[in-house]
């Protein structure tokens, strides 16, 4: 990844904090079969390994668990909000004319080395991690309990488990910190009033 110094994020609790908002992650694997890439919500558990661990699942039916060699070096990446930005919402611009759009964003790219888990307790604890997490703002969460037991049998049999131990982290927050604070402003500004109040709270919180 292109990495300018002034877009570089290594604070770890930063990059945490992306991924925990945005686990939706891009495994991106090479196999006999070439490059491929799957897109998967993942838990983290920052206290194993130095760098962490990514759990997850996929479909049985997914021939990457059987294609995919164990130990494979492998990248899964987290995008956090992202937008366009157009020159005109820089007051500078109409001074000097100086500028083009930009595209601003916040990614996470977690380097590890995979391995699948074809074991029920080992799945049956990633769904029930990731179902608490995202039921947890639900007036009524749903549990695993709520399904009849058979039917989550027969569904849990059709998934198996991955993990990816993290052995680098790369982040990059590109959120105008080239810019001058008033044309920064003005970006920020600009966001907020067409809805994109995500990546405005993500710039101005790069302000600081």
């Amino acid at each position: 990844m292109y990495l300018p110094e002034h877009f570089a994020e290594t604070r770890p609790e930063e990059l945490h904090r992306i991924l925990a908002d945005h686990p939706l992650g891009t495994l991106v694997t090479h196999t006999a079969s070439g490059l491929d890439a799957n897109h998967i919500p993942f838990e983290f558990d920052v206290g194993r390994g130095p760098h962490g661990v990514l759990q997850a699942h996929i479909a049985r039916a997914n021939t990457l668990w059987q294609q995919a060699q164990d130990q494979a070096e492998v990248l899964v990446i987290f995008r956090g909000p992202h937008g366009y930005i157009s020159p005109s919402w820089y007051p500078s611009k109409h001074e000097t004319h100086r500028h083009v759009p930009t595209w601003n964003y916040e990614v996470v790219h977690a380097h590890g080395r995979l391995r699948f888990i074809d074991d029920e307790k080992f799945v049956r604890g990633v769904v029930a991690r990731l179902t608490r997490r995202h039921e947890a703002g639900e007036p009524r969460p749903w549990k695993m309990g709520d399904a009849p037991t058979d039917y989550l049998d027969q569904m849990l049999k059709m998934i198996v488990g991955l993990e990816v131990e993290v052995t680098r982290w790369e982040g990059k927050r590109k959120l105008g910190q080239n810019r001058e604070m008033r044309d920064l402003d003005g970006a920020i500004h600009a966001l907020k009033e067409r809805g994109s109040t995500e990546l405005a709270a993500a710039m101005n919180q790069a302000k600081n």
